[in-house]
Formats: C-alpha cells, sequence, structure tokens
C-alpha cells in the first residue's frame, strides 16, 4: 500500500506542477473520462471535456499556482481518497493582484487497470484566502 500513497502523491504533485505549466493533456491523463468536480455555488462540471473547457478558458487569463498538505489517504482496493489542505493562487497574465483561495478538498481517486491512479471525483471548500 506503499507505493500505491506514494503513487497518489506523486500524481497530486504532477497535477499542480501541470495546472503552473498550462498542460491540459497532462492533467487530462490524470482523471477518469467521467471524473466529476464539485465547487461551493456551481453545477458539478463533469468529464474530461467540460473540465478541459474550464481549464482552457482560465489559462487564457491567469496563471494557476497550487500547493498541497496533504493530510491523510487511505486505500481500500481500487479506490482511494485523499483529504488535502489546497491553496491555489490565480495570477492574472494581463497585470493585477492575485486571487489566492484556500481550503480543504476530499479526493476520490480510481486504480485503473495497469496500476496506475487516475482522479475520478473532487469536492474543495475552496474560499478566498485572508490577507
Amino acid at each position: 500500500m506503499g507505493d500505491d500513497k506514494q503513487q497518489i502523491r506523486d500524481l497530486i504533485e504532477t497535477w499542480a506542477q501541470a495546472s503552473a505549466a498550462g498542460d491540459l493533456d497532462k492533467i487530462l491523463s490524470l482523471m477518469d473520462e467521467d471524473a466529476i468536480f464539485l465547487v461551493a455555488g456551481h453545477p458539478p462540471m463533469r468529464g474530461r471535456k467540460e473540465f478541459a473547457a474550464q481549464f482552457k478558458t482560465a489559462v487564457e487569463q491567469v496563471r494557476i499556482e497550487a500547493t498541497n498538505d496533504i493530510q491523510e489517504i487511505e486505500i481500500s482496493g481500487d479506490l482511494a481518497y485523499c483529504r488535502n489542505n489546497l491553496t491555489v493562487t490565480l495570477t492574472p497574465l494581463k497585470g493585477g493582484a492575485p486571487n489566492r483561495r484556500t481550503g480543504f478538498t476530499l479526493t476520490i481517486f480510481r486504480r485503473k487497470e495497469g496500476g496506475n491512479w487516475v482522479l475520478s471525483r473532487d469536492a474543495n471548500l475552496l474560499s478566498e484566502a485572508a490577507e
């Protein structure tokens, strides 16, 4: 199980690096085709296609930087969950003050055939960080 937990930690770090680089293809490779993202105040974002559209719009406007403070990873068979304290900084590309959001996330991962883990469901409680 130790290797599985490290694979999930590596996936989370790779996701953060790919977000900062604007590497949509890499991010899409880290998620299930039917991934669902839950964000307060918004309808669920369903699947890679919808994620890709929103990510493309975002990276045209901001640079995305994320830091993760993983609190817990638990694995049961081919499913795992991770509780994480996430901070995301969105810096406008055309200037202006960065927007920093922070809070907890709960993410469900699924082990695919071949043994690699992918993000399946994600719920985040991010809100504007106090300055």
